[in-house]
């Protein structure tokens, strides 16, 4: 997962004709941390991402996609751990409603995906 986004990023900064310098500055980190983002040995944090994808001129998820794949992965795999008898009162009424949007979302963007 890492290795993509990384891949991703270096891309998307050597089609902008930015150095790594320009970017650390840009998002005001160290030169240091942009190196290890692009790298893969560590992942941005939110505003860097959201920073990036302003640099780029791209959405979140077109630039970050990789790391949707990886969220989406791990929420098939939790959504079921979830507890069915969950004790029922006013802030949890739309509790089923969501993990059942959830789980219907989750499905369909696999199906886009796998183009079953």
């Amino acid at each position: 997962m890492k290795s993509q986004f990384a891949l991703d990023l270096r891309v998307a900064r050597r089609n902008a004709g930015l150095t790594q310098r320009d970017c650390a500055i840009l998002l005001s980190i160290q030169a240091s941390r942009f190196s290890e983002i692009e790298s893969g040995k560590c992942l941005p944090r939110l505003a860097e991402i959201c920073a990036l994808s302003l640099i780029f001129g791209r959405t979140f998820e077109s630039l970050y996609g990789v790391l949707f794949d990886g969220a989406r992965d791990a929420l098939r795999k939790t959504i079921l751990k979830l507890p069915a008898d969950t004790r029922v009162y006013v802030g949890t009424k739309n509790r089923d409603h969501t993990i059942e949007r959830l789980a219907v979302r989750l499905a369909e963007e696999q199906y886009r995906h796998d183009g079953v």
